[in-house]
């Protein structure tokens, strides 16, 4: 998607949308996130109910249950008026028609002509806009800089290729020679890292008709980068990888296990936040150099109308006011990602920290090396990979599966899940 350069806007003046209304109306507004999070939104809730007389926002907020409650909302016919997604949970909610389609608001009540070039269709679900992106982030790698210092060793760039990062953490672990502590967790349960991987060889995790887009030989090949890696010392063991349940608190780089995180580019100031040394931020690792880079953008979280809403256009007014108003864009910051709007990046990027600049700084400096965005995930895939691509990747790191057997079960349980 080259087309989604964030390049800095004009600013321009983005007031909020006024909507008189004859009788209070209850807008529930449901996400999961830190307290931070927390507190940012319910500041842009609270600036929305000033400026839109009558409306009052129930703010719900939740941790690791979010999504079994979400599910249990959606079954019951009670989801909130607008709740969060994410881009590997999104199209799920839009095929069982729980996500409401905006096309018909745009350019009336959700103003896109600051968006950045192409973003909503990021959020396109068989052909309808069937959310918003609140932000833009991308597939990153944060690390120690003061660890490769002291040991001397060149750090990973944009120009790193799996073969030589496989090397540095190996050496990296070695010259840190501490109990409990390697380079870099073991990734092989991440779907991010293998769509990127996949990515690099011009496959990707599912095609356009909902199928698996890759082979068990794919599959395989990435197994074995990981168990060769962890074998070699270069990347935590199994006991370590089982308590990663890909949260920025259950990291090896925030638990202290390791000093490489492999993660968003958005969550670079909450890994800051917890971890003690100073972090830089660099992409994930390449194939060759003439290889596609395997990045793409991504929505770093979407706000999603509940097709169940009784109030959908003070909904959608709301979604216009997070996403374009620029009193909303000073408090919200970057915590969800590089906002979509350009001209609130523009608005924001003086006031924020220098370790923020560096999130906005990376999604631009990517710009000319991001691919397309992947075939929207097919139903079933929240289950894929928390029921097969998660504990395969465990199994195998205990050692109950060969690389080859491991990707063998990855395809077959793909089939029987997406298949159902």
């Amino acid at each position: 998607m080259n087309s989604a350069v964030l390049g800095m806007g004009a600013a321009a003046s983005l007031s909020g949308i006024t909507h008189a209304l004859a009788q209070e109306t209850r807008l529930r507004l449901y996400w999961w996130g830190t307290p931070g999070r927390a507190k940012r939104t319910q500041d842009v809730a609270a600036l929305f109910s000033k400026t839109h007389s009558g409306v009052t926002i129930n703010a719900e907020t939740a941790g690791a249950d979010y999504w079994s409650k979400l599910t249990t909302m959606m079954a019951g016919g009670n989801l909130p008026d607008i709740f969060q997604l994410e881009p590997n949970s999104f199209a799920d909610y839009g095929r069982r028609k729980a996500a409401l389609p905006l096309d018909s608001y745009f350019g009336k009540k959700i103003r896109t002509e600051r968006l950045a070039p192409g973003s909503l269709d990021l959020c396109k679900v068989d052909g309808q806009i069937s959310g918003i992106p609140i932000a833009l982030n991308a597939c990153a790698m944060l690390y120690d800089k003061d660890i490769f210092a002291k040991a001397n060793i060149a750090p990973p760039d944009s120009n790193t290729s799996w073969e030589d990062f496989a090397k540095t953490c190996i050496e990296l672990t070695k010259f840190m020679g501490k109990d409990n502590v390697w380079a870099v967790g073991n990734c092989a349960h991440y779907n991010s890292m293998f769509t990127g991987w996949l990515r690099q060889r011009d496959k990707s995790m599912y095609t356009e008709d909902g199928k698996l887009g890759f082979t068990a030989d794919d599959a395989t090949e990435w197994y074995t980068y990981w168990q060769n890696l962890s074998k070699q010392g270069g990347c935590t063991p199994a006991e370590v990888q089982s308590m990663d349940k890909s949260l920025v608190e259950t990291n090896p780089l925030t638990t202290g296990n390791a000093v490489i995180a492999m993660t968003y580019s958005n969550l670079l100031p909450a890994y800051q936040a917890v971890y003690k040394g100073p972090l830089e931020i660099t992409s994930t690792p390449i194939a060759n150099k003439t290889a596609p880079s395997g990045l793409f953008y991504r929505p770093a979280l979407i706000w999603a109308i509940s097709s169940q809403s009784k109030n959908q256009e003070i909904a959608a007014e709301f979604l216009d006011y997070f996403i374009n108003d620029k009193d909303a864009g000073n408090i919200l910051g970057i915590e969800r990602g590089v906002p979509v709007n350009l001209d609130i990046q523009q608005t924001i990027t003086p006031t924020i920290d220098e370790l923020a600049k560096k999130t906005v700084a990376y999604i631009n400096n990517i710009a000319d090396r991001v691919g397309p965005y992947p075939p929207q995930i097919p139903l079933g895939a929240t289950e894929f990979n928390t029921r097969a691509f998660m504990p395969i990747g465990l199994k195998l790191a205990y050692g109950n599966l060969t690389p080859a057997e491991a990707g063998a079960e990855l395809i077959s349980q793909g089939k029987r899940i997406l298949k159902s």
